[in-house]
């Protein structure tokens, strides 16, 4: 039986905190409307919290069953490739958060859409499907769309504009076009940090078929992509400040650029796909960062 340890390194916890900066995010955006509801945003930080343990989980299970995850790859061990935790005990594991994500969801449409239309319940729910399809789809079964480079596709949905704009209605009951320009910056740069994983994993990934973006791309397009994402990520940002009526404190996260200015950087300059492996915490850091420093800003 594989030790809590193990488990926990499993669940991979270091992602954790890039999860939450939608919530924290979209949460924010609705302080700042003056209607921001504490139980949405606790269930929704253990929703998410759920299905990115999930979504961890199910991509151990679908690497090891490829072949991906084996003693050539640059990143960390896992608990499927060291042989730790055994494959039935995995997929009893999958769908133990299979039903938490489910219960937790369910629990959150039906707090977060008190006294408006059913259609609306329905419509999230749905939403909430297709995210655990989705954490499963990534690398799991015939076909996964991870291995044919639309993982980062996903990622900016899910990981990005469904967690802000998701957690930002739940609370107010309305989505406005302007909300849509945070969304994006969360977006690109959740899918920046897994493209920092795709560009250490780049040689790997290719020798077992995994055509991620960054294997497609070739490593000198795959670093103007990057570089293409957390710009466009900025300039978002930037512009609903630019036409949001606050204080000169909206601009608080500019702060939080230095840090994803340095990945643009960092990445360019990259000849060592294993030098990148801190880069990916750091990057994450940069966003939940940004995300807690956008939202203070919005309300001094």
């Amino acid at each position: 039986m594989a030790s809590t340890s193990t488990w926990l390194t499993a669940f991979r916890l270091n992602t954790l905190p890039l999860s939450l900066s939608t919530i924290f995010l979209g949460s924010f955006l609705a302080a700042y409307q003056h209607q921001f509801n504490g139980v949405v945003m606790f269930v929704a930080i253990i929703t998410t919290l759920f299905l990115q343990i999930l979504s961890n989980l199910a991509n151990d299970y679908g690497d090891a069953e490829s072949g991906v995850d084996n003693h050539d790859r640059l990143g960390p061990k896992r608990g499927l490739q060291s042989g730790a935790i055994s494959k039935e005990s995995m997929k009893k594991a999958i769908v133990i958060f299979i039903l938490l994500s489910l219960i937790s969801g369910i629990y959150l449409i039906i707090e977060g859409t008190k006294g408006i239309a059913f259609s609306n319940g329905v419509i999230l729910f749905s939403i909430g499907i297709a995210a655990i399809i989705a954490a499963l789809k990534y690398t799991m079964g015939e076909n996964p769309y991870g291995y044919s480079g639309f993982g980062d596709l996903f990622v900016f949905i899910f990981f990005g504009c469904v967690g802000v704009l998701g957690t930002y209605f739940l609370h107010t009951h309305q989505l406005p076009f302007k909300e849509f320009l945070p969304a994006i910056s969360m977006g690109c740069f959740s899918t920046g940090v897994l493209n920092l994983n795709n560009l250490r994993d780049r040689v790997n990934d290719a020798a077992y078929n995994k055509r991620t973006i960054v294997v497609k791309l070739g490593l000198q397009n795959a670093k103007y992509y990057h570089a293409i994402l957390l710009t466009v990520g900025m300039l978002t940002a930037i512009i609903f400040s630019a036409i949001t009526p606050a204080s000169i404190w909206k601009w608080l996260y500019l702060i939080a650029f230095v840090g994803i200015i340095r990945s643009i950087v960092i990445v360019m300059k990259n000849e060592a796909p294993k030098a990148l492996e801190p880069e990916l915490k750091k990057l994450a850091l940069s966003t939940l960062l940004f995300s807690i420093l956008f939202g203070i800003g919005l309300l001094l």
